[in-house]
């Protein structure tokens, strides 16, 4: 059973950052490509980043180049997302997810990912 735990939101002023951790078990972590989606009151669930399962390719949307990072450490199972430069309309929960096929493929297609965790609400203050 492949399970995913989501820490690490909280409420912070635009501006600031947060670092959010997804803890992994159930199956060999490093094997499979991992990804943060977002969903904002209202809104579709969307795709925020992705990394290979060796961490070596990652995959961003556009809007969110150069203030979000994506990172894993396969020897504890987490995948983690900094966040800089935060502003308000990142307000959503976020939530960790692996895909059901192992590969090098990144997808930023919901439908590419068979678990994911429970979510962690990120609220930027204006």
């Amino acid at each position: 059973q492949v399970q995913l735990v989501e820490s690490g939101g909280g409420l912070v002023q635009a501006g600031g950052s947060l670092r959010l951790s997804c803890a992994a078990s159930g199956r060999t972590f490093s094997t499979y490509p991992m990804a943060w989606f977002r969903q904002a009151p209202g809104k579709e669930r969307e795709f925020v980043a992705a990394i290979t399962g060796s961490g070596d390719s990652k995959y961003y949307v556009d809007s969110m180049k150069g203030r979000f990072t994506i990172a894993r450490d396969n020897a504890k199972n987490t995948v983690y997302l900094q966040m800089n430069s935060l502003r308000p309309e990142d307000t959503a929960v976020y939530y960790c997810a692996t895909t059901y096929y192992s590969g090098s493929y990144l997808s930023e297609e919901k439908r590419s990912y068979a678990y994911w965790g429970q979510g962690t609400q990120v609220t930027v203050s204006s």
